[in-house]
């Protein structure tokens, strides 16, 4: 094996040593990076020189058009959960399904759908509804791992429903590989694929998601009833026209929201960076309906400002990491041994998807998305028959299930951390599993019928 080779692979286990140890990441990828330039340079397997590129780079990460979306929905999902949208939510949707058997559950599936569709961004989706949702379902008798299951399977569709933070960064991702990969075959019109099918493309399985938990709950309800009761009607609520006007009052403002956001975007009418500045302004206006929206701008820009700085900390460090990995031979290295593989392209795909899955347990999504990605998808997208969108909603359904999977699913820490004492490690461990083997059956129909994920981004935008 030639030396620059071997040096790109303990580049690799390196990081992945230093990731377990609990280093933090973005430093992790940077000086690991750094110090295996130096080592390359040194031993004659690479120019040192090939660093001058980064500065560019991140010039490059700072005038992306696309990533500008990033802060702005972080900054909508912020907001949101300080407005408390979710509170009004469940209370009027509880008392429309409550006095049936499971239909709490059901009540907390639709509101995390909507949350997901609106906030876009997988821990304050699990932190609002664990404190909200988990001891309205135990004061009601639900089964502690029914109920833990069931928020935190619901709180990870924030992974895969647009405008979920994963997506927009999978498409930048996508969209340089796909382009990369292009050129890579001599194709030097290349076409191009963006956030806005990555969102197209994940509305179907979404959703189909979204009725296989509903599907779930209604048969648990049916088979083991005293695991989900049905709530006592409550004589003192509003009933008849008087909820149905309450539950259209709590819902127009949300959905009009996401269908303005999303329908903005999926119609060709913004950019999505364009769209989320709508969703910001809308999540401020939301928000000044229930109190002084000064008090609220200071805290929620701070939070924003902190999740941005880490997730574009961390996009500085892959550049490095990426840049070093290339520059010792490392991407022709991986296109030669998923070539190899057995099984053809299937095969190959299915190695990315375990070892993403299996990464899932020590890395953030965004982690993978900024070291994984760009090593592997230039490498698959010169494969035959693999289309980009469909493998980018595949690698994020696979995220989205490595992130609620036992034992190290960052979903389960973020339940662990507001669940209530009568929440134990256990429960949230097994209440999951019908969760995961929903998430994993999910994956297989992607894999088997791909029009699922393509369907609708062919139909709005003719690829």
């Amino acid at each position: 094996m030639p030396l620059a080779e071997l040096l790109a692979i303990l580049l690799v286990l390196a990081v992945i040593v230093a990731l377990m140890a609990g280093y933090p990441v973005a430093l992790t990828l940077a000086g690991v990076s750094l110090a295996f330039a130096i080592l390359g340079h040194a031993l004659g397997a690479m120019s040192i020189a090939m660093l001058g590129a980064l500065p560019q780079r991140i010039f490059g990460v700072m005038t992306n058009e696309v990533l500008l979306a990033i802060p702005l929905f972080i900054f909508m999902g912020v907001m949101l959960e300080r407005s408390r949208v979710a509170e009004d939510l469940l209370e009027t949707m509880g008392r429309l399904f409550g006095t049936l058997r499971g239909g709490l559950g059901i009540s907390v599936v639709i509101v995390g759908t909507l949350l997901a569709a609106a906030k876009g961004v997988v821990g304050a989706t699990t932190v609002t509804m664990g404190l909200i949702v988990l001891p309205t379902m135990l004061r009601f008798g639900y089964d502690p791992r029914l109920a833990a299951g069931t928020v935190a399977a619901t709180a990870t569709l924030a992974q895969i429903f647009p405008p979920a933070t994963v997506l927009v960064l999978l498409g930048d991702q996508l969209g340089n590989a796909y382009q990369a990969a292009q050129l890579q075959q001599g194709i030097f019109a290349p076409r191009s694929v963006n956030v806005s099918d990555l969102f197209a493309g994940a509305l179907i399985p979404g959703f189909a998601l979204v009725a296989l938990y509903l599907l779930y709950l209604i048969a648990v309800a049916i088979f083991f009833p005293k695991a989900a009761p049905a709530m006592p009607a409550d004589p003192s609520g509003p009933r008849g026209v008087a909820l149905a006007l309450r539950l259209a009052t709590v819902l127009i403002a949300p959905v009009a929201l996401i269908v303005a956001v999303l329908g903005s975007i999926l119609g060709g009418i913004a950019t999505p960076t364009e769209a989320a500045s709508i969703g910001a302004v809308g999540a401020m206006l939301l928000a000044a309906r229930r109190g002084p929206l000064g008090s609220l701008l200071r805290p929620v820009a701070e939070k924003t400002a902190q999740i941005v700085a880490m997730i574009f900390l961390i996009l500085i460090g892959a550049t490095l990491f990426s840049l070093v990995f290339r520059s010792l031979g490392g991407d022709v290295m991986v296109q030669r041994a998923l070539a190899d593989l057995p099984g053809g392209t299937g095969g190959a795909i299915l190695a990315v998807m375990l070892a993403m899955f299996l990464l899932g347990f020590v890395m953030d999504a965004f982690e993978i998305i900024f070291v994984v990605v760009p090593i592997v998808a230039p490498a698959l997208l010169t494969l035959p028959g693999v289309d980009p969108v469909w493998l980018g909603i595949m690698m994020a359904v696979n995220l989205q299930t490595s992130y609620m999977h036992p034992p190290l699913g960052p979903t389960l820490f973020y339940l662990r951390g507001v669940a209530p004492p009568e929440i134990t490690t256990r429960h949230i461990y097994v209440g999951i599993i019908p969760f995961v083997l929903i998430q994993l059956c999910a994956l297989a129909v992607l894999w088997f019928v791909p029009g699922l994920a393509t369907m609708l981004p062919h139909a709005l935008y003719g690829r």
